[in-house]
């Protein structure tokens, strides 16, 4: 039977929606009013500062001061870094924006579509947009795009538009922290000492997409949270008494040191997945290459064409 994209259904009390091959929890819009988009973009915002590199939160009063810095900037470098800078005092300004249009509103003032703060409000929201492919994420890699631009859908989109975008990226990134686990299972299934590492990568797995799906502030994050974080932490727990308890400098153990070196590798990337909660595919597909060539390398296995 074939599910179609968008339909719910609601599974042991928990409401979910189809995308992709993955029900994911799903969450009602009650309102679509600019109080509502004001909490997102504020929520938003927060969060990609969060995984954003350090120094870029400039608050937006500081906008044209940065952007005169900005433009002066003759260095490649160092404008990347003031781009990113002005980048994150505009998307400032913007959610600044916001706080006064719903200032007024909750004062009685009726803002129509065309009142000149929501047109500035628009245009900053989507220079940011612009300039944040000079903005990195904080721990390196991908994604930080995806992340960037979820403030203007907020304020350009309808929010069932956006719960929408959101839900395919939720499903895109459960698909991706499926093929980590499923390949780093597989691999390390083929070697019976690391045995005990399956039931906790697979844990690790399941409890990510769980964290990935949630928002924070659902009341079931006091149980999903807690879940993920301690997968996480057994996971890592189980690498370094690895390490610490065997020796594997030499010989046999350089093999058994790369695969205890590769479950730490891919514990990272589904930790990195589950908070970041954005697909990164390049940096997926990277590991998986990297799982191949090893189990390639593996005495007795049979190389492509071989």
């Amino acid at each position: 039977m074939t599910i179609s994209n968008g339909t719910k259904a609601d599974f042991d009390d928990k409401p979910c929606i189809y995308y992709d091959g993955y029900w994911i929890r799903r969450y009602e819009v009650v309102t679509d009013d600019y109080i509502t988009k004001k909490k997102m973009i504020d929520q938003l915002t927060k969060r990609v500062f969060h995984h954003a590199e350090p120094g870029i939160n400039t608050p937006g009063y500081r906008a044209d001061e940065i952007r005169r810095h900005y433009e002066a900037e003759t260095d490649p470098a160092k404008k990347r870094v003031k781009g990113a800078m002005l980048a994150g005092a505009l998307l400032n300004r913007g959610a600044d924006i916001m706080t006064a249009i719903v200032d007024l509103q909750e004062a009685g003032v009726k803002i129509e579509s065309g009142n000149p703060l929501l047109r500035e409000c628009g245009k900053c929201f989507l220079e940011a947009l612009k300039l944040g492919e000079n903005v990195r994420l904080g721990s390196g890699g991908e994604g930080l795009d995806e992340l960037w631009g979820e403030p203007f859908k907020v304020f350009s989109m309808t929010m069932e538009e956006f719960y929408t975008s959101r839900y395919i990226k939720v499903a895109l990134t459960m698909s991706e922290i499926d093929k980590i686990t499923n390949k780093l299972t597989g691999i390390v299934g083929k070697y019976p000492e690391f045995a005990e590492a399956i039931p906790k990568i697979r844990e690790l797995g399941e409890a990510a997409k769980l964290a990935c799906e949630t928002i924070r502030t659902d009341p079931v994050i006091f149980d999903v949270w807690p879940r993920y974080v301690a997968a996480r932490e057994a996971l890592e727990k189980y690498v370094e008494d690895y390490l610490r308890e065997h020796e594997m400098e030499n010989g046999n153990g350089n093999g058994q040191k790369k695969i205890i070196e590769l479950v730490r590798s891919g514990g990272g990337l589904l930790r990195r997945l589950s908070t970041v909660r954005v697909p990164m595919p390049e940096t997926t597909n990277r590991f998986i290459d990297q799982c191949d060539k090893l189990l390639q390398a593996r005495p007795g296995s049979k190389r492509p064409g071989g």
